[in-house]
């Protein structure tokens, strides 16, 4: 439970400090003209590019985490059955490719939602 608490935390923390970090991102002030043009472009725009950070950022979260669990538990594998070292890597390589093939599909669909939508 302890751990559980302590990843809770520190969820908790990086949400907070993308909230903090987005704040001048959506400050917005007074303009007239052609600013005021721009402005409503930056506007309509300002949706899509938090919603691509987050979710590239998710996806790449997610990706790491998995691959990093991935290769944790292939090293605990092949430390108890070393003879099984080339299936267990083959295994391994085989996981990692789909998990970065998913992220890469977030990231196309981010470039996909930026410049077409």
């Amino acid at each position: 439970m302890n751990k559980f608490v302590k990843k809770l935390w520190m969820l908790g923390l990086v949400l907070l400090l993308a909230a903090v970090l987005a704040v001048p991102a959506l400050a917005a002030g007074e303009e007239t003209g052609a600013a005021a043009a721009q402005e409503e472009v930056q506007e309509e725009s300002g949706g899509k590019t938090i919603g691509s950070a987050l979710a590239i950022g998710l996806a790449a979260l997610g990706g790491g985490l998995g691959m990093g669990i991935a290769t944790g538990k292939a090293v605990e594998s092949i430390g108890r059955q070393p003879e099984a070292e080339s299936k267990i890597r083959t295994m391994l390589m085989l996981g990692l490719v789909f998990i970065e093939t998913a992220i890469i599909y977030a990231l196309l669909v981010v470039i996909l939602i930026i410049f077409v939508l």
